[in-house]
């Protein structure tokens, strides 16, 4: 079976992304398509990029990276919980993602951001590194703002419309997925 990460892309104590995951987790886990998992940063304890030789040559020597490859190897998929800070993902994200290499290639990606502006321009940046990545990332993206879905800028409020377009990410995060498959080769740590 398909088997995609929802991966939250925020460290920061106090994160709305939390939230925001923990309810992507929830509707995407009443599908039949795929099996989904949550992964939360936070339990890897990635350093900064600590890796001498560049994650294209497949060469890691740190624990916490073979840790970290291994999640990452075992998904045909992803969907982002990214926040925007600065007109950008999180830190804790792009270290995450520039860890590994191969581990991400010909596998589907989709975003569920928030932020200000709804988290679009750290998706415009994400959607940049995927392509480095040889990942394909999906056309249709959930953009949560602070001033309308979430009370006091804190607590999210998810609405009937915010489940649809999820469901129509996690469509397309399936269905790309799957289309991939023949090219990816099994990942050796």
């Amino acid at each position: 079976m398909t088997k995609i990460g929802i991966i939250l892309g925020s460290t920061r104590p106090g994160r709305n992304g939390e939230q925001v995951a923990k309810w992507v987790y929830d509707v995407a886990s009443k599908r039949t398509d795929a099996e989904y998992e949550l992964v939360d940063l936070l339990d890897y304890k990635l350093p900064h990029l600590d890796e001498v030789v560049p994650p294209a040559a497949n060469q890691y020597s740190q624990d916490h990276t073979f840790a970290w490859a291994d999640k990452v190897a075992e998904f045909d998929g992803f969907v982002f919980v990214t926040p925007e800070y600065n007109h950008s993902t999180s830190g804790a994200l792009k270290n995450a993602i520039d860890f590994l290499f191969k581990e991400w290639n010909n596998k589907a990606l989709g975003f569920v951001s928030y932020g200000g502006h709804g988290g679009t321009r750290a998706v415009e940046h994400l959607r940049l590194m995927a392509g480095e990545l040889m990942m394909a990332d999906v056309r249709t993206q959930l953009a949560l703002y602070l001033g309308s879905d979430f009370e006091n800028y804190s607590v999210f409020q998810p609405t009937e419309r915010h489940e649809q377009t999820l469901n129509t990410v996690l469509d397309q995060v399936v269905l790309w997925s799957d289309a991939l498959s023949h090219l990816r080769e099994p990942v050796l740590a």
